[in-house]
């Protein structure tokens, strides 16, 4: 049986007992006491003592464990990651609500709010007036073709078969990359774990098939998560995120979708928040 596959079995497990998780945690807190806080760039604090303690929880319960004093791998991340998917709720409420905010350049922060009927507002994105929200058409979207809520619920939970669906999607292919073109599915896997209202199990695999993606590698800890780097097909540049392990969420990323659901890339990274909330745009 394959790494993937374990993966996916202890996912079925129990919770592991209390008396290994104090372990895991206390050898965690012992490494991280003995390491030097360190920044990179403008917003990369070190990860709190709390937060790594999760993820060496995390890493017990995957069966992924990384040796004393070694830092998670890219790959390891993911997988923590996708067990910490498909066991967090999606939650409810009456709209899907992403923010997007650069705050080392003088744009302003990006709200959109879209109802499961698909029905959207938007307030800060191009072309709207300041400060105001707007009924705003642009639909949720994927390879630059639109897709619903339903559709997205419709997406195998099986890592291998939804990259073969996500290669197999017809998109757009004004708005698609050569290597979207081609079938690559890493910035479809990226937009379902970064904003659309993607359901749990899906969402776990998603982080599994982006496991299995070559080049993927971890920096290390930050603020908010793992930064985790990918590189960009047939470019030298690299795709980033920011992965929180212990939560699912991708919290900063330089690569995002346009209104047209095309792919954008970023010098810097956007913060990015999402879920669902019953308050309505404002």
């Amino acid at each position: 049986m394959d790494d993937l596959n374990a993966i996916a079995t202890l996912l079925t497990k129990p919770e592991p007992p209390a008396e290994a998780v104090t372990r895991s945690r206390g050898r965690l807190q012992d490494r991280m006491r003995g390491r030097a806080r360190r920044r990179i760039g403008w917003l990369l604090p070190a990860l709190t003592l709390a937060t790594a303690a999760a993820a060496a929880v995390a890493m017990l319960v995957t069966g992924v464990i990384t040796p004393a004093g070694a830092p998670a791998s890219g790959r390891e991340v993911l997988l923590m990651a996708a067990v910490s998917a498909e066991r967090t709720p999606q939650g409810s409420g009456t709209y899907w609500y992403v923010t997007r905010e650069m705050r080392d350049m003088d744009i302003p922060r990006q709200e959109s709010w879209t109802t499961r009927d698909g029905r959207r507002w938007s307030k800060g994105e191009p072309g709207d007036p300041p400060g105001v929200v707007v009924p705003d058409p642009d639909p949720l979207m994927l390879k630059g073709a639109e897709v619903s809520i339903e559709d997205l619920e419709k997406l195998p939970a099986d890592p291998e078969a939804l990259k073969a669906r996500l290669a197999g999607l017809q998109g757009r292919d004004s708005a698609m990359t050569a290597s979207e073109q081609r079938g690559d599915p890493l910035f479809s896997l990226i937009t379902l774990i970064s904003e659309l209202p993607t359901p749990p199990e899906v969402r776990s695999a998603a982080f599994r098939a982006l496991a299995t993606m070559p080049g993927v590698e971890s920096t290390g800890a930050v603020e908010g998560g793992h930064e985790l780097r990918f590189p960009y097909p047939d470019t030298t540049w690299e795709v980033k995120l920011v992965v929180d392990p212990e939560t699912a969420r991708v919290t900063r990323t330089n690569s995002l979708s346009g209104n047209d659901g095309s792919v954008l890339l970023s010098a810097g990274f956007i913060r990015v928040t999402t879920g669902w909330t019953d308050q309505p745009p404002r």
